[in-house]
């Protein structure tokens, strides 16, 4: 175990950014065509017959950028372990421990958004920061009130990624919660 803080990142909208058009990818990122098997059999159960290689746009800066910050990467992703076949290659990331969500998309009785309260109790008290396009201020409050160390919820923008602003935040807020 570690005393840097876990960075809980989410991989569609922070690290995968997505727009109406396949045609306006933000500004540095590369695409690339990935095989993922979850992809594949949704698009199959959806009718799709042979399913083309989901599209993904990836800055190739975001792994050592990711790297360089003060804290132990998680996958938070529907992606899950997937996220380590695909993905982290192509950022240049080694593997990652992820949460293995017991479900997905269900619905919280308090209006939560589903990862919430999976990712306090994966934390288990220690802090950590999470990297996602959904979360919403009922996110924030509840977890300041459930969970017992340190967190910052980053709300990134799903049609530009992760930014070098945020990137800023995520480090100070690391440097300011490890002085």
């Amino acid at each position: 175990m570690t005393d840097r803080p876990l960075l809980m990142l989410d991989v569609d909208g922070p690290l995968a950014p997505y727009v109406g058009s396949p045609y306006r990818r933000p500004a540095g990122y590369l695409t690339h065509r990935v095989e993922s098997r979850t992809w594949r059999e949704r698009q199959r159960r959806a009718g799709v017959r042979n399913p083309k290689p989901l599209r993904v746009w990836l800055h190739p800066g975001h792994g050592p950028a990711l790297l360089a910050l003060p804290y132990e990467l998680v996958w938070a992703t529907t992606w899950r372990e997937e996220a380590n076949e695909h993905l982290a290659p192509l950022l240049g990331l080694p593997r990652l421990p992820y949460v293995d969500w017991p479900s997905m998309h269900h619905g919280d009785p308090d209006g939560l958004h589903w990862k919430t309260r999976h990712l306090v109790a994966w934390a288990a008290g220690r802090p950590f920061a999470w990297v996602d396009d959904e979360i919403e201020p009922p996110d924030t409050a509840w977890i300041a009130a459930h969970h017992p160390g340190p967190a910052l919820t980053l709300t990134v923008d799903h049609r530009y990624g992760l930014r070098p602003e945020d990137f800023a935040q995520l480090t100070d807020w690391a440097e300011e919660i490890t002085r």
